[in-house]
């Protein structure tokens, strides 16, 4: 990889929910993720609806509610291989509620879940969460995005 380029993406790009499907068009959607990226990668982004959205946080995460995002990393090295699952339902009440927009905080998830495929981790409010918190800033700021967390 030359110096400064972003790694490779192999993009998979599904919508179970259409609902947003022209705030996310495949370029804008590799772009965010790549901008997370620390190593090449085979990812598959899912907008599901809240059914689905629900059914998998409860038999993933024995949650019984739809979660805004959800990563499924399958392997880190060499290559990052990992399924991303936004519920648009909730990725839009969360927007509405924190009165921001909408691609901002899809770009937002993405990166997030990127992150938790490379091994990111926030499930405490430790060192590794501020650690995330840092890199989801930094990223989102390269990308023209204000601070989630400002």
């Amino acid at each position: 990889m030359a110096r400064n380029a972003l790694p490779d993406l192999s993009l998979s790009l599904q919508f179970a929910d259409a609902t947003h499907r022209a705030l996310l068009p495949r370029h804008k959607v590799a772009r965010w993720i790549r901008a997370g990226l620390e190593l090449p990668a085979a990812i598959t982004v899912r907008i599901v609806g809240e059914e689905e959205g629900r059914a998998l946080n409860r038999e993933y995460r024995k949650k019984d509610y739809a979660t805004n995002v959800l990563t499924f990393d399958y392997v880190q090295e060499p290559e990052i291989e990992a399924d991303l699952v936004l519920c648009a339902p909730v990725v839009e009440r969360e927007a509405k509620d924190q009165k921001i927009d909408l691609a901002a905080h899809y770009a937002h998830l993405l990166v997030h879940g990127t992150l938790h495929a490379q091994g990111y981790d926030h499930e405490d409010d430790g060192p590794e969460a501020a650690c995330m918190e840092a890199r989801e800033t930094e990223v989102l700021a390269g990308l023209g995005f204000a601070d989630p967390y400002a």
